[in-house]
């Protein structure tokens, strides 16, 4: 079997089995493999067909690569999942959030998350709250609605 005929082939085997797996890295080997067959068809020796392949398989994994995931996947297509999913979400205070004395509890979707008031200011039991951010296991929060806001500790 003719050497350009074997990377052609394997080419087109790295090119179907990405279809499989994410990302572009298999198709990147697949290109590779298709340019190196070139050199093989012009009877060139293995250092030039491998200088080929390599050539070809690096520049295709740090330019086409990430130009095909710009357009494949658009950041404002993807969809939060796990924790990052909270963000944005509403949840209720079922203990009051007071940053200085280190409390504060918010249920969301059934789950009893500890949380922190992003101003500073307490926040009172059965407030509703936006969850802004999250640091580790602890939510980040501000009050839905400002006149639930519990006043600084001022008066106190």
């Amino acid at each position: 079997m003719k050497v350009w005929l074997i990377w052609g082939i394997l080419g087109i085997f790295l090119i179907i089995l990405e279809i499989f797996t994410p990302g572009f890295v298999v198709a990147t080997f697949g290109i590779g493999c298709l340019f190196a067959a070139i050199p093989a068809a012009f009877s060139l020796g293995l250092i030039w067909q491998f200088l080929v392949f390599s050539l070809v398989t690096l520049l295709s994994f740090f330019i086409v690569r990430p130009i095909y995931l710009k357009y494949l996947f658009p950041e404002e297509k993807q969809i939060p999942t796990n924790v990052d999913a909270l963000i944005g979400q509403e949840g209720v205070v079922i203990e009051q959030i007071d940053n200085l004395r280190n409390t504060g509890r918010v249920k969301v979707g059934g789950e009893d998350w500890k949380a922190v008031s992003k101003s500073g200011d307490r926040i009172a039991r059965e407030t509703a709250v936006r969850i802004l951010a999250i640091e580790g296991v602890k939510l980040i929060v501000e009050p839905w609605e400002k006149s639930s806001i519990v006043h600084k500790r001022e008066g106190e």
